[in-house]
């Protein structure tokens, strides 16, 4: 352990990116992931029937609008143009998502969805979100009951496990709404899947001499072999490395059933929402329709219905919720990461944010930036 100057914990885009960076400048870096597999939630695997490409974790999109955060992933793996199209089902119907003008033709109908879409647009624009806003309420303002009821309610209870009076209005910050014919999930200039996957991606992120990747190593069982002038990078939750002293942070978990179908088409699309209560899981993805450029031979595909829950310790964990309860405590975590000397949290369970790959790797650099300005390289 001595031998490093500084140890990375995690090596998902924000870890392999720190990791990278710090290569860059001959530092000796110790990078570690408690999991079989470098990449975080966005590691991928071939299928060994189908020879499809699974994203183990759930479906994987990397965009972005930041033209220098695209140009450094790209340093590292090429991406295809595959589009993220994604339908919701609700009540029998399939409708586009995020909401747009056919979603409104589809619910009001004709007559209705023109002077409706112009007061949809009038009040996206003018409704403002607070931290006060519970999403329930937001969203009724912004589109009104009907869809609300059809498009947002269920499925926003099933993907937290609250009712979403209960939740922060931020949560639907992710989704735009629109009036228009859009259909794209994302808008952003550039977007795509890697060619060899993610797994291949950071793996060339991380082929550095100044590189050590040790996998299946949780970084609280060697803590105390540190010593006192090595850097962590910490990008595990926050709450479990303070040994929860000021509670446990409210996270979401997935599981994933996977099931290969002898058909070659399941639901024509990579994911498909499932909007209603009674139906147990959120989404489904269908793999092969991420890699466009692939020629799959035989009569198969490949499945993945995706379940959320409330995560506990020995879960791992996906999403925070961020409730006002959540909030108070990041605060007094956040205070206790400001006192540990030589740490620095990042990512998405480090910094308890909701973080897309771009954002990951955006953060990642700024820290690099930060270290540069304390002189860390000097």
């Amino acid at each position: 352990m001595a031998e490093f100057d500084y140890i990375v914990v995690g090596a998902g885009f924000f870890g392999s990116t720190v990791a990278q960076k710090l290569a860059d400048k001959k530092k000796r870096v110790l990078i570690i992931d408690k999991r079989n597999h470098i990449a975080g939630n966005a590691y991928s695997y071939i299928n060994s029937s189908s020879k499809i490409e699974i994203h183990k974790y759930g479906t994987h999109i990397f965009h972005t609008n930041v033209t220098p955060i695209w140009e450094y992933v790209n340093q590292f793996g090429q991406f295809n143009n595959y589009v993220h199209r994604v339908t919701t089902m609700s009540q029998g119907q399939r409708l586009p998502i995020p909401i747009n003008f056919e979603t409104l033709v589809a619910v009001l109908g004709k007559e209705r969805a023109s002077d409706f879409a112009q007061k949809v647009e009038t009040s996206v624009a003018t409704v403002k979100r607070s931290d006060s806003d519970n999403l329930k309420d937001w969203a009724i303002s912004s589109v009104g009951p009907e869809l609300y009821d059809r498009v947002i309610a269920g499925y926003t209870e099933k993907q937290w496990g609250l009712p979403p009076d209960l939740l922060p209005s931020s949560i639907i910050s992710r989704l735009p709404i629109r009036t228009d014919l859009e259909d794209r999930y994302f808008t952003d200039r550039y977007q795509g899947v890697p060619l060899d996957g993610y797994e291949a991606l950071v793996q060339n992120q991380l082929d550095s001499n100044y590189i050590t990747l040790e996998l299946e190593c949780d970084f609280l069982d060697i803590r105390q072999q540190l010593n006192t002038n090595q850097y962590v990078i910490y990008t595990g939750p926050i709450d479990k490395f303070f040994s929860y002293q000021e509670g446990e942070l409210g996270w979401r978990t997935l599981d994933f059933q996977v099931e290969t179908l002898q058909c070659a088409d399941f639901q024509g699309c990579a994911v498909q929402n499932y909007a209603d209560l009674d139906v147990p899981y959120t989404r489904i993805h269908e793999f092969k329709y991420l890699n466009p450029e692939r020629k799959i031979e035989g009569n198969e595909t490949v499945i993945s219905r995706e379940f959320s829950r409330f995560a506990d310790k020995n879960d791992e964990p996906y999403y925070p919720i961020n409730t006002v309860s959540d909030r108070e405590k990041l605060l007094s975590y956040r205070e206790l990461a400001r006192k540990e000397r030589n740490y620095f949290f990042g990512g998405r369970l480090g910094s308890y944010k909701y973080l897309d790959m771009h954002m990951a790797i955006g953060q990642a650099l700024e820290l690099i930036s930060t270290f540069e300005l304390d002189g860390h390289f000097e």
